[in-house]
């Protein structure tokens, strides 16, 4: 086994999928796993990285049809009974992406990478289509030579199911590139993934995402509270609309001044936050309004009232006023 900083790698063969111009594609099967050298640690910490910052991905579970759907019935074997070695799961791994690719006519074709390793003290199992590219290289005299080398930029089809949340009963334990087009539909079916988007769910993980960037920026208070209320407008306007999520979107729209950043944290692996929903307006309040409470007492207010002064907090003395209090609360706070 190879251990690195960030994963412990037990598993690792690659095998090559075909595409041909016409007619069904052909698969090429390693007979032996990959050693775990160097060259195998080095590749999985970047299939590792890139999966996790690739921004798109989506969530789900394992389909119950285990007929229609074997993919959970091989896990199962390999890691829960033992019946099935990794080697044969790849095989088995392989010929079903076959199938899938062929019967959708996907053009698609590559060198397919199954590995098992601890992740963050995750037990998981990936898969990834890996295409390869053209590079240069400079040998011997600074001459320069064209030498081929898996391209992970153009990584499109890739996916990790974790085996330690599927055991612990997680609601979603297997995630997704979603890629362009019609690729997560069948990428997905091979998976044997039933997507699992919660919208109020997933729009609390935004809002509160959103609300801990924009903590973590170091803006001015109004600067702050004015790109929570454009995150707000963004996401109550695709509400509305119908809109599905696109992180390097809604980033480009909220933060316009430096949306690369804003995209690294909704990316952020631990969040598991999915894209493609429809943001759940119920949910978006915090962005512009502000709650709190203690023992005698509850409050809420729009934190636009600080910048127009009808809030005011001193925070030498600790106090909170409230300036132009309507006639009827007046009253109220009168005959207390």
């Amino acid at each position: 086994m190879t251990d690195t900083t960030s994963h412990a790698l037990s598993h690792l063969v690659i095998h090559q999928l075909i595409r041909e111009a016409a007619g069904p594609s052909r698969v090429e099967l390693r007979e032996v796993a990959n050693p775990l050298d160097e060259a195998a640690s080095r590749l999985m910490e970047r299939l590792c990285r890139h999966f996790a910052e690739r921004p798109g991905k989506g969530y789900g579970h394992f389909e119950q049809d285990e007929r229609s759907f074997p993919m959970v019935r091989w896990v199962r074997e390999h890691a829960v009974e033992g019946s099935m070695d990794f080697a044969r799961l790849s095989r088995e791994m392989v010929a079903h992406l076959q199938q899938r690719i062929d019967e959708d006519k996907v053009e698609e074709g590559g060198y397919v990478l199954v590995a098992r390793a601890t992740v963050f003290g995750a037990d998981c199992l990936y898969v990834a289509l890996l295409k390869e590219t053209l590079g240069t290289v400079i040998g011997e005299g600074l001459s320069l030579h064209d030498r081929s080398h898996l391209d992970f930029s153009a990584l499109q089809v890739a996916g990790r199911i974790d085996i330690s949340a599927w055991q612990a009963g997680a609601e979603r334990y297997i995630s997704f590139l979603k890629g362009r087009g019609d690729l997560a539909s069948w990428f997905k079916r091979f998976l044997g993934c039933t997507d699992v988007v919660i919208a109020l769910k997933e729009t609390k993980k935004l809002v509160d995402s959103l609300g801990h960037f924009a903590e973590t920026q170091q803006l001015e208070a109004p600067l702050r509270d004015e790109l929570l209320e454009r995150a707000h407008a963004v996401l109550e306007e695709m509400g509305e609309t119908g809109a599905p999520v696109d992180m390097a979107a809604v980033a480009e729209r909220i933060f316009p001044a430096a949306p690369q950043r804003l995209v690294q944290t909704l990316q952020d692996e631990t969040l598991d936050l999915a894209s493609g929903f429809v943001p759940d307006k119920r949910a978006l309040k915090p962005l512009i309004r502000f709650r709190a409470a203690a023992q005698d007492w509850k409050l809420e207010f729009e934190r636009s009232g600080l910048r127009a002064g009808t809030i005011q907090y001193d925070g030498e003395s600790n106090t909170l006023v409230l300036t132009n209090v309507p006639e009827s609360l007046r009253k109220l706070l009168l005959e207390a």
